[in-house]
């Protein structure tokens, strides 16, 4: 490696470094204090960078809430598109309907666990009137509405689905039961615990998509 490509690959290691310190430092101040009283200095402050690099790294704030949301969706900032992680794959991979969307279940789990603190702030910022909440709003339920669907095609594809049952109602179907509004009802308001959640969504998921067994 030469040292030009060496100093270029430091850099480029330093700065999702940073990144990743500041995403870490947003998320921790959004679900302690909410959106609204969440400055980029702040951001800064607790990442122990400058304001500057905080606004050249993301721009606006309204992008480091998308991006701080992205992560902790998926886990990690690593470059893998949701379809291929595992739990999302052993959708795809399971043998039969029932056991899909179980597992579609157990991912849609998995998820709200690490999203729901988060997402509930910044909920209940949109439902509160700001208008860049209220468009991530909009944003994070056409991009579940993907995923939805995705399993939809899949089970219709493979045999899977409810005869009769159209796949744009049984995507609204999916969609419905796995946003965050539900599980912070069951879980966060009514003290569910994760595997009551878990079984209860799979369960539901069958009754209302799945085909009947032979």
């Amino acid at each position: 490696m030469t040292r030009r490509a060496y100093d270029n690959t430091r850099r480029a290691e330093q700065a999702r470094l940073t990144r990743r310190r500041v995403l870490e430092a947003a998320r921790e101040l959004l679900i302690e204090r909410g959106p609204a009283a969440v400055t980029m200095r702040d951001v800064a402050g607790r990442a122990g960078v400058s304001t500057e690099t905080v606004y050249k790294t993301f721009g606006t704030k309204a992008v480091l809430i998308k991006d701080v949301y992205d992560v902790t969706l998926a886990g990690d900032d690593e470059p893998i598109p949701m379809i291929d992680r595992p739990e999302i794959r052993a959708v795809y991979t399971a043998a039969g309907p029932r056991q899909k969307l179980s597992a579609y279940a157990h991912a849609a789990r998995l998820i709200s666990e690490r999203t729901g603190p988060l997402l509930a702030k910044l909920l209940a910022g949109a439902r509160g009137g700001d208008a860049d909440l209220a468009q991530f709003r909009e944003t994070t339920n056409r991009e579940r509405m993907i995923g939805a669907s995705g399993v939809v095609r899949h089970l219709a594809e493979t045999g899977g689905l409810r005869a009769g049952l159209d796949p744009g109602r049984a995507s609204d179907i999916v969609w419905t039961l796995i946003a965050p509004e539900v599980y912070e009802l069951l879980v966060e308001d009514r003290g569910w615990s994760l595997d009551e959640y878990e079984q209860w969504l799979a369960r539901s998921f069958i009754d209302a998509v799945a085909a009947e067994e032979p």
